[in-house]
């Protein structure tokens, strides 16, 4: 006789006041500040592929663009075919990234427990905070107002227990929602999630999610563990608990990180050293910008190049020394690596670049070569 399978029972600690903020429609709300026209306007944040043989992604849109179809990570081709008089605005990074830093700079008033996720959004742990106050939705709403008072942007908050559950809430009500949910709502809010909510749930599970009539939270929660585990792994380990409102990850506001770089993606592949030499320069310049961005320098610096057959190449070059966040030298070490691994014909083309630097310390971590006497020159 089969014996029954006694799952333990799902610890839940309801101890903490986290809030997942996500900027609305970052980039393009930046531009329509810039330029209130567009206000009105369907906006693509992308190249325009008109002009580039309908190379590019798309970045993000505005609402207005939204209500064609039109959504961020989608071919801007496929943008232009669905919205004819989209208005295409070429991503103005730097400007996003100083945006980003002003929000956060606002975070830190209210609490130095802050994962940020990207350029608009964060993670905030305010169980404890600077403002002293005890309610985090009056706390949110106060950012909010905050946020927007000094850059003119509306965010999304979610607040709950964990960093699940506030990242779907902030999702909830969309643009410039508020949205709570208490440990005692957490599973009437879990199970009527759609099951594509679930963070790992991507476009490949989704499919076999849906062929096992897994549509729902609800329909995931009545799945037992051991049959989670065994059609998805870890992640079944993971939902399975999720799904129950179990999180205990911490907003890791400690995390160091380990490496800063750009990459860049080509079609057509690039073809000669010229092509190369001048993409190098470019993203030699877009690490430096995040090194400084970040108050980061480093001592290794990686090159990695993937050709057109898929064939992918990392080689780094270590120095005894911080190498200055100078986008001059970061091509220079850049373009010498790639000639030491590249003889300077590639038939398949080449189909990414990047440049990354390890070895990370604070900029106020520095080198210094002491004199041992005091006229020492």
């Amino acid at each position: 006789m089969a014996q029954s399978i006694i799952e333990a029972p799902i610890r839940v600690d309801t101890s903490r006041k986290i809030i997942h903020v996500d900027m609305d429609a970052f980039y393009a709300s930046i531009e329509e500040r810039e330029n209130p026209a567009y206000k009105t306007q369907p906006l693509v944040i992308a190249h325009d592929p008109r002009q580039t043989g309908g190379r590019g992604v798309v970045t993000t849109a505005n609402y207005v663009a939204r209500q064609f179809g039109v959504h961020s990570a989608m071919p801007a081709a496929k943008a232009l075919e669905l919205c004819p008089k989209a208005v295409f605005k070429t991503p103005n990074f730097p400007l996003y990234r100083e945006v980003s830093a002003q929000i956060h700079r606002i975070f830190h008033e209210y609490t130095d427990m802050i994962e940020p996720i990207a350029f608009d959004e964060a993670y905030l742990d305010v169980t404890v905070n600077k403002k002293q106050m005890h309610s985090a939705v009056a706390l949110a709403h106060q950012l909010q107002q905050e946020i927007w008072h000094q850059t003119h942007l509306t965010c999304s908050t979610g607040i709950s227990y964990n960093k699940f559950i506030a990242k779907l809430a902030s999702d909830y009500r969309k643009p410039a929602g508020v949205t709570i949910v208490l440990p005692q709502d957490a599973e009437s809010f879990l199970l009527r999630e759609p099951i594509e909510k679930f963070r790992g749930v991507g476009k490949k599970t989704v499919p076999k999610m849906h062929d096992l009539g897994i549509m729902t939270g609800q329909d995931l929660y009545e799945r037992s563990e051991l049959d989670l585990i065994q059609q998805f792994g870890k992640l079944g380990y993971i939902l399975y608990r999720r799904v129950r409102g179990s999180d205990d990850r911490p907003v890791e506001y400690l995390r160091e990180r380990k490496s800063i770089g750009k990459e860049r993606t080509f079609g057509p592949f690039l073809q000669s050293t010229a092509e190369v030499t001048a993409h190098l320069k470019a993203i030699a310049k877009l690490v430096a910008a995040s090194m400084q961005s970040h108050q980061r320098h480093g001592k290794t610096l990686v090159l990695k190049l993937r050709y057109g057959d898929f064939v992918t190449i990392t080689k780094r070059r270590t120095f005894s020394e911080f190498i200055p966040n100078d986008p001059v030298l970061f091509d220079q070490y850049a373009e010498e690596i790639f000639e030491d691994v590249v003889d300077g014909h590639f038939s398949s083309g080449i189909r990414l670049l990047g440049i990354t630097l390890t070895g990370l310390a604070p900029l106020s971590f520095e080198n210094l070569t002491l004199p041992l006497y005091p006229n020492d020159n």
